[in-house]
């Protein structure tokens, strides 16, 4: 992803969960993949997919059955 790419994704995200603690960061060695933060908190991966000229991005998020008590 380019930078420009990862800030226009980072606003949209901030504004999506009301957050600007909201970080995207480039994830090590991988291109298509940046990681998403909130503050120090890991919460998952975002995916760029690229398929017959459209482009569209997936979110993962993990949750862990300790974070839900």
């Amino acid at each position: 992803m380019t930078g420009e790419e990862i800030q226009k994704l980072e606003t949209y995200l901030r504004k999506l969960f009301n957050s600007d603690a909201i970080e995207l960061r480039r994830a090590p060695k991988v291109q298509d993949m940046v990681e998403l933060h909130k503050g120090d908190e890991f919460l998952g991966t975002v995916y760029r997919d690229a398929e017959d000229g459209d482009v569209s991005y997936q979110v993962n998020f993990a949750v862990l059955d300790i974070d839900l008590d």
